[in-house]
């Protein structure tokens, strides 16, 4: 039943966020068709630095806000010492961001648009106040108004994006005195991504003010130390995690030699990342349901099994969409620009990184609700000397193939050793050899089809996918009927 829960709760929680970040992925193919891979690397960098960005300005408290309302059985004071804790560092953040404007957008390499760190930096506090009231509805098991609140985020920077784009250029280039000249500006181009961004986080928060509303301003002191002690750590290994998923992106133009081409690397290698969306979506759309669903689980005596279990569906779905997208690359790699398509062949390689980062998560599970997150942040600070050695050693030979090996060993080191230090804290029954198994067949299934039968029809091609994907789906089928009802 528990598990049925999980399915459930990842399902509701999920299927709006796909459906959503798909509709947001339509603006991959937009942006790669409008912007030549250097500009669109512009997108990609700025992005990775929103991504670090966040977890410093969040400092571990969502993690830290579902552990202490669990403990806490459900005090209001979780709710507004959280939320207070994250509004003064966002502001704080925003200020800091406006007053040195000048001086970070140098440091970055974008002395010319200082504007892009006002914006980015309000994107940034804009988001990271609305982080505990998005957990509040996790914790409430409300993933519909959880849903609405995303989708309609994803859908007004679709809008904007499409509206600044799309709309304005073509409307201005046929009637140059329309209305639209006083809100579009041709020479922001790039910017206007960032300007969607920007809007869709304003009216997101603003969305949020019910929740907001809930909040009593009984800011909590001893709890917020409690809270503080417990997230610092998470906060660590979370900046860990997050060097690990952007360094490439952020540091690759300076590690390739040849500099001219350096941005445009950077914009392929983060098209081709996109490409791996499906892998990602489940991933995200499993850690909203899954979080919640760990803690609460806790105290089951059967948790350990339980926790088990959920690894075995989860690594099965994810060698799924592993094939899936492998065996189909030809056909996904058309969503990306002409200019972009050289990068395919790291696509295999990152969507099996992303994998073992969803591997990693399950098996986070151990530290947190130990509270050892401590852990957690060894773990991923290992994770980042791994990430940063391999790309400077490897980015400068291989360029952006490089990156993506440096990914995928990081992701696949940082498993084996949470896994050796969970077994020795907190023991959990992985089917570790059933799982590897099952990922060395997948991983054999795509290397036949593309190395040993690559036909030169395209219909063979896909038949021939199609088969393999419902022969493994037979044989995972088979080998775990009898662990569906247990």
């Amino acid at each position: 039943m528990a598990i049925r829960n999980l399915v459930g709760q990842t399902a509701i929680y999920g299927l709006p966020t796909i459906i959503g970040r798909l509709l947001n992925y339509l603006l991959v193919p937009l942006y790669t068709r409008l912007f030549i891979p250097a500009e669109y690397g512009m997108v990609i960098e700025l992005y990775a630095w929103v991504g670090l960005m966040m977890v410093i300005v969040t400092y571990g408290m969502e993690t830290a806000f579902f552990r202490f309302v669990s403990k806490e059985k459900n005090n209001p004071n979780v709710f507004s010492t959280a939320v207070s804790m994250l509004l003064t560092s966002s502001i704080t953040l925003f200020g800091l961001a406006f007053l040195f404007r000048n001086s970070l957008a140098s440091a970055i390499g974008y002395a010319n648009n200082p504007e892009y760190i006002v914006w980015f930096a309000l994107i940034i506090a804009l988001d990271a106040i609305c982080v505990i009231p998005f957990a509040s509805l996790r914790n409430q098991e409300r993933p519909i108004r959880f849903a609405f609140l995303k989708v309609v985020n994803i859908s007004t920077n679709i809008g904007f994006n499409l509206f600044f784009l799309i709309l304005c250029p073509f409307v201005l280039k046929h009637n140059p005195d329309s209305i639209l000249q006083f809100v579009y500006r041709p020479e922001i181009s790039v910017g206007y991504v960032f300007i969607s961004n920007l809007l869709a986080s304003l009216t997101t928060a603003l969305l949020l003010l019910p929740e907001f509303l809930k909040l009593h301003f009984n800011f909590d002191k001893q709890l917020a130390k409690s809270m503080l002690i417990y997230a610092l750590p998470v906060m660590i290994w979370g900046m860990a995690g997050i060097i690990n998923e952007t360094f490439d992106r952020i540091f690759m133009k300076y590690l390739i030699a040849d500099k001219s081409t350096a941005m445009a690397q950077v914009g392929i290698y983060g098209a081709c990342y996109k490409v791996a969306i499906l892998m990602s979506l489940f991933i995200q759309a499993f850690r909203f349901a899954a979080d919640p669903f760990f803690f609460k689980q806790a105290e089951n005596r059967n948790a350990p099994e339980l926790y088990a279990k959920v690894m075995r569906y989860f690594v099965l779905a994810c060698l799924m969409i592993f094939l899936f997208c492998t065996l189909f690359l030809n056909d996904i790699m058309l969503i990306v620009g002409p200019q972009y398509r050289e990068g395919a062949v790291i696509v295999p390689i990152l969507l099996m990184a992303n994998l073992f980062l969803g591997v990693f998560y399950n098996l986070s599970v151990w530290y947190k609700i130990t509270d050892k997150t401590k852990y957690g942040a060894y773990i991923s600070f290992v994770g980042a000397v791994i990430t940063i050695s391999l790309n400077i050693l490897l980015v400068p030979i291989f360029g952006y193939i490089g990156a993506a090996w440096a990914t995928l060993i990081c992701y696949i080191t940082i498993v084996l050793i949470s896994y050796w230090l969970g077994q020795r804290h907190f023991p959990i029954p992985y089917p570790v050899k059933a799982l590897s198994l099952y990922t060395l067949g997948a991983l054999m299934l795509f290397f036949v089809h593309h190395y040993a039968l690559d036909f030169s029809n395209i219909w063979i091609n896909r038949g021939v996918g199609l088969l393999f994907i419902v022969c493994f789906m037979g044989v995972a089928w088979w080998n775990e009927r009898k662990f569906v009802n247990n």
